[in-house]
Formats: C-alpha cells, sequence, structure tokens
C-alpha cells in the first residue's frame, strides 16, 4: 500500500458530454489498486460525476474556454480525487438541505447532498472551487495506472 508518489493529472475540457467517458476511466485507472468493486462502481462513480457537473455547470458555468483539473492519489489505503474548476467558487455550507419540504421541489443541492452520502470525506478549499472526495480504506496493494 503506501503512497503513490505522483498521482494521476488529467486536464478536462469544460465539456458536460465527456463526463461518463471521463469517469469511466477513472474507474478503470483505480479498479486495479481497488478491491472494493462495489464502492468503487457506485459510491466513487456517482461521487465523482456530481462533482464533475458541479464544477462544470456552475464552478466554470458551462464556458467551453475553461477546464477542470481532477487529480487521483492514493494515501495509505484511501482513495483521493480532487476537482478544480475555473470558477470564482462558492459557499458550500450555504446551500439549503435538499431534504427538507421548502426545498424539496427546488432544482441544485442534491448533488452536494450525494456527494457527501457517498463518499468517506467531502472538503473544498477555501475558496470553493476546489472539491477532494475521500474514501477510505478501499485501496488495495497496486498503484494507479492509465488502462
Amino acid at each position: 500500500m503506501g503512497r503513490v508518489p505522483d498521482p494521476v493529472v488529467v486536464e478536462l475540457a469544460n465539456d458536460i458530454s465527456a463526463i461518463e467517458k471521463a469517469v469511466e476511466n477513472f474507474v478503470q485507472w483505480c479498479g486495479r489498486a481497488c478491491p472494493d468493486r462495489r464502492r468503487l462502481l457506485l459510491n466513487f462513480r456517482v461521487g465523482l460525476t456530481e462533482a464533475l457537473s458541479n464544477a462544470m455547470l456552475y464552478g466554470n458555468g458551462d464556458d467551453p474556454e475553461k477546464t477542470v483539473l481532477v487529480e487521483l492519489s492514493i494515501d495509505g489505503g484511501d482513495l483521493h480525487v480532487r476537482i478544480t474548476d475555473q470558477g470564482r467558487g462558492f459557499d458550500p455550507s450555504s446551500l439549503p438541505d435538499p431534504r427538507t419540504p421548502d426545498n424539496i421541489t427546488k432544482p441544485g443541492g442534491r448533488g452536494i447532498f450525494l456527494m457527501r452520502q457517498l463518499m468517506d470525506e467531502v472538503r473544498y478549499n477555501a475558496s470553493g472551487n476546489s472539491v477532494t472526495l475521500v474514501m477510505r480504506e478501499i485501496v488495495g496493494r497496486g498503484p494507479l495506472r492509465r488502462p
């Protein structure tokens, strides 16, 4: 186990139609090192899809000139993925709870709620334009490698 010295770093065009293929590539990269296929195929896939969608649609304002940076790394048995957009950021604590009766029909906030439910840890940088998703104790032996 241990730390992989160099994370897998990918810069994605700000194109929501590319999310599905990008997520599949990240799942394949992680698949060799992550024996817990169920959590990888559900929790990681959905959490990463939501984070990329938020970065592209809200963070980058659907601007095709901007990009999203994705960094995957292993630390001990934990999988970390950081998604950074080129937007101004936001305050994640300002989002209302999408489960309350007043918010149940309002759009927005559900993706972050899902990420928080599916991942072991979700943290934002100070400006709110970068989110790190962590899945604890999911990684077995072997580094992340491109398929």
